[in-house]
């Protein structure tokens, strides 16, 4: 379950949401872009050969050793240190998530994952998988890597360490983790096409300013 905080963020309205994981689609639903998240239970992370495993299993039809469903994945390779039979997390941030895009969606509608984490823009695929499904992609800070790490409290689990201890999928146990940004809703909302669609505007804004015409083509090579 979650709570609500609004807050005023420029000219938009944007809420604050304290969200346990496993995660109700009820809840995911409630998101919209701009809003920030703070996550509490079971976030998995998943990137490059993690994803290609993954994708094997469902194709053959075998059975993962973690669950996904109204899960969180976190597209990150975390740092981590042995401590007896435990290990710590030392740095945790977020890979660049839009090769993911894919691969991501299918977790979405396949594995009922709701909550994607990562960094930088994702594509199409996400955004439809999210609003048919009811998922959601959040996005990290950059250059927080320790920050994240000082939100994890424990290292529950490791699967297929034989990929590399970034590879893996580390089952961490978080507490707070954030703020999250909402950028890709299940709405059919994507904080990308709005940022870009502003800094075009503004962008025609100054050209104009300077009497340039925005539409003219001053690129002379290559063409």
């Amino acid at each position: 379950m979650g709570t609500e905080r609004s807050n005023s963020w420029r000219t938009t309205r944007m809420s604050e949401y304290e969200l346990k994981v496993p995660l109700p689609e009820g809840e995911i639903r409630r998101l919209k872009v701009k809003d920030a998240v703070y996550l509490t239970g079971e976030v998995l992370t998943v990137r490059d050969t993690a994803y290609e495993r993954i994708l094997k299993a469902l194709d053959s039809g075998k059975t993962l050793p973690f669950s996904l469903k109204d899960k969180a994945i976190w597209h990150a390779g975390p740092i981590t240190r042995p401590e007896g039979t435990e290990w710590k997390a030392v740095s945790v941030g977020s890979t660049t998530s839009s090769r993911f895009s894919g691969p991501a969606s299918r977790l979405i509608e396949a594995l009922g994952v709701r909550m994607v984490i990562g960094k930088g823009f994702m594509g199409p695929q996400v955004l439809e998988a999210s609003a048919k499904f009811g998922a959601v992609y959040a996005h990290t800070a950059g250059g927080t890597a320790a920050y994240y790490a000082s939100q994890i409290p424990e290292v529950r689990e490791v699967h297929w360490l034989d990929l590399g201890m970034p590879a893996a999928v580390w089952v961490l146990r978080v507490e707070r983790l954030g703020p999250l940004i909402v950028a890709m809703d299940s709405h059919g909302k994507n904080l990308f096409d709005d940022l870009q669609a502003r800094a075009d505007a503004t962008l025609r804004k100054i050209l104009q300013g300077h009497g340039i015409d925005p539409q003219h083509n001053y690129l002379w090579w290559p063409r």
